[in-house]
């Protein structure tokens, strides 16, 4: 009936734009009609809402979409039609689309762009190309870049696009990636490099000869960027000298360079499934800079004491050297070393057996000092998709964080903790990963939900500070459920980069400032620089400005939406003939809203939802409550955030990449008469 209405209402219009006198009085009428502000939230049914705030919205009928897009903010008349109210969209204050990705589309021989976003699939919009790009080059369903040239809101009839890119054809398999790289507007393809590259140190730089040190290298199999190189002695105490070795690209490239320009547009190396964009030129990561077993590299070096209950010394000592890698280690072969006291692949040689041993029992101390002193992240796999020559997924591995990566891991966080003590203490600036702890407003909820009677230790005034929150985080890791810490993970800040020595709540850590991968984090190459002003008691070449935070976050933020994007295409791929197959998943529970819960397939990683409806079939039997992360059926508690269940996807939506899964449990129908008395 609205839409009938609706199309009553356009031919009106129609009528009136026609007749002078009559739009003067269509506009008479329309000033006493109530006005919105909001939000166009379009559906895949053509119809669609404004979004006032987050209680009031406003129906919108499909031809009155006609003349908007999803995410425009306007201004829209509201009139009563068949006793409803319904929303007429007339100013456009801001445009929710300019640039985007989509498919050419050939309507009647004329060039159309369906827009690849779940809320505009069922758009098909006129385009033209750009000079420079032929029209004829373009076929049926081409991934192209386009923006928004004309609105119908801005006076405009219809929607027309231009094309300003083909990004590449139809069937190329390789189009998850390149797809996923132009909707973030990322670059594809790795810096160019140059003929020859050369040492720029500072002259009064000293590059101690350290070659002799037996430093092993422990990464993936495959990795060439390798970064970094460790070495540890215990000694007859118990303590452990350890010397961290780290790639230098500063000796390579100056702060005026164009290629730290490239770098810092850049921000990081691009990691998704099966690929990676690196930030600099592969002939300078992968090969001059990279610590490569017997080749001599420039590096930068700590060294530091940790004593047998994990703690770091004062004698943090920073310097330049040359060092040569003695051992290019995996990680695999080394853990099943220390787990299993050999490996089938590999055996060391009593040097580097020693030094991975020292390395590990400083590991150890340090692991035990930081769970009791500040915040250890649970392990959860890390999921890795394997792919053939022809970029199918051959197979989803779960890998688990073992002995080598967390000796790595343990001393890595050992040195940005050294490096965030010393740019503090020398310049008081840096470049620093911080993290404030519980977002202010959000303090009072979180204490009633943890400690309600008040019989806990845990404080508005004490979760405030670094070692309260790092206690209460403690505490909840403990807990055998970990329902209270999804609750709680939503009243958290954000972690940030800036140039201000502040805490690290999140890691229980009091400084955090890294500098361990120059080759893929520009701001670790801006505290190497620090680093070497430290060294020679001079000011830094280059500070941090008031900007870089913030790109660097934007850049962090965009790599992870890619990743995660790349990784949903190939989940639905991979998964597309599931909902035939009836596998069953376990799914872990981490959001729920009113439409239902958002779980993690634990066997491959992969998120699916599953819709209230699917659980039980009768809307009032059924309660999801997003303020408490509960899922209720017949007002019984069925499931809470960090819960696990058996699903099975019942619809794998390759255009939307999207999954939906439904519980195996299944409930009983209501006996006839509660039924009625329901209803």
């Amino acid at each position: 009936m609205f839409i009938v209405c609706a199309i009553v209402q356009c031919r009106l219009d129609k009528m009136f734009q026609d007749n002078p006198l009559l739009a003067q009085l269509k506009q008479q009428i329309q000033e006493t009609l109530p006005k919105k502000e909001g939000t166009i939230k379009a559906t895949e049914k053509g119809f669609g809402f404004l979004e006032v705030d987050n209680k009031t919205s406003f129906f919108i009928p499909p031809p009155y979409m006609k003349k908007c897009m999803h995410g425009d903010k306007v201004v829209a008349i509201i009139r009563t039609e068949k006793e409803k109210e319904v929303a007429e969209p007339e100013e456009l204050l801001e445009q929710g689309v300019t640039r985007f990705i989509g498919r050419v589309k050939l309507f009647k021989g004329r060039l159309n762009v369906v827009p690849d976003h779940p809320q505009l699939k069922k758009l098909s919009l006129k385009a033209k190309a750009k000079k420079g790009v032929n029209p004829e080059t373009l076929v049926e369903g081409d991934w192209v870049v386009a923006h928004l040239v004309r609105h119908p809101l801005k006076g405009d009839n219809n929607f027309l696009v231009e094309i300003s890119e083909k990004i590449t054809d139809a069937s190329d398999k390789i189009a998850p990636w390149w797809v996923t790289l132009a909707i973030n507007d990322l670059p594809n393809s790795e810096p160019a490099g140059i003929d020859n590259w050369e040492l720029k140190d500072d002259a009064d730089l000293e590059r101690l000869d350290m070659t002799h040190i037996p430093f092993v290298t422990i990464d993936g199999e495959s990795t060439k960027d390798m970064d970094d190189a460790l070495y540890a002695k215990k000694t007859e105490s118990g303590d452990f000298e350890l010397t961290i070795a780290i790639a230098d690209p500063t000796a390579y490239i100056t702060p005026n360079d164009e290629m730290d320009k490239v770098a810092r547009e850049r921000g990081f190396t691009i990691y998704m499934p099966g690929r990676n964009i690196p930030m600099l030129p592969r002939d300078l990561a992968d090969d001059l800079c990279s610590l490569i077993e017997d080749e001599v590299r420039p590096a930068l070096c700590c060294t530091v004491t940790v004593s047998k209950e994990g703690v770091i010394g004062d004698d943090i000592n920073f310097f330049a050297a040359n060092i040569k890698s003695h051992a290019r280690l995996a990680y695999d072969n080394v853990s099943d070393w220390l787990e299993n006291g050999e490996c089938e692949k590999w055996a060391p040689s009593e040097e580097v057996a020693a030094i991975v041993s020292d390395l590990y029992d400083f590991s150890q101390a340090r692991a035990k000092w930081r769970e009791e002193n500040a915040v250890v992240f649970p392990d959860r796999p890390d999921y890795r998709f394997e792919l053939s020559e022809d970029n199918d997924v051959v197979a989803i591995h779960a890998d688990m964080r073992r002995s080598a990566n967390r000796l790595v891991e343990e001393a890595m966080i050992t040195a940005n903790i050294c490096a965030g003590q010393t740019l503090k203490a020398t310049f008081g600036a840096g470049v620093f990963n911080t993290h404030a702890g519980f977002k202010p407003e959000k303090i009072a909820d979180v204490i009633e939900l943890v400690n309600p009677e008040g019989e806990l230790e845990y404080t508005a005034d004490s979760v405030a500070t670094l070692e309260g929150f790092a206690a209460l985080r403690r505490w909840l890791g403990s807990q055998e459920t970990s329902y209270l810490d999804n609750r709680i993970r939503k009243a958290q800040a954000y972690s940030e980069m800036g140039s201000e020595p502040l805490p690290h709540y999140a890691m229980g850590l009091d400084i955090y400032a890294t500098w361990t991968s120059p080759i893929r984090k520009y701001g670790d190459m801006i505290n190497h620089r620090m680093l070497k002003a430290h060294i020679l008691g001079k000011e830094p070449v280059q500070k941090p400005d008031e900007t870089v935070g913030e790109e660097l976050a934007l850049h962090r933020k965009h790599h992870k939406i890619a990743e995660r994007n790349v990784a949903d295409w190939l989940y639905a791929r991979t998964l597309a003939k599931e909902p035939e197959n009836k596998t069953v998943y376990t799914g872990e529970i981490f959001d729920i809203n009113r439409a239902g819960a958002r779980i993690r397939l634990l066997e491959n990683g992969a998120a699916a939802f599953i819709p209230g409806k699917l659980i039980v079939d009768n809307k009032e039997r059924i309660e999801c409550n997003a303020d408490l992360g509960t899922i209720s059926v017949d007002k019984a508690l069925e499931y809470r955030l960090g819960d696990t269940l058996e699903v099975v996807l019942t619809e794998v939506n390759q255009e939307t990449r999207s999954l939906v899964a439904k519980p195996t449990k299944e409930y009983a129908p209501l006996p006839q008469a509660e039924e009625e008395t329901q209803s």
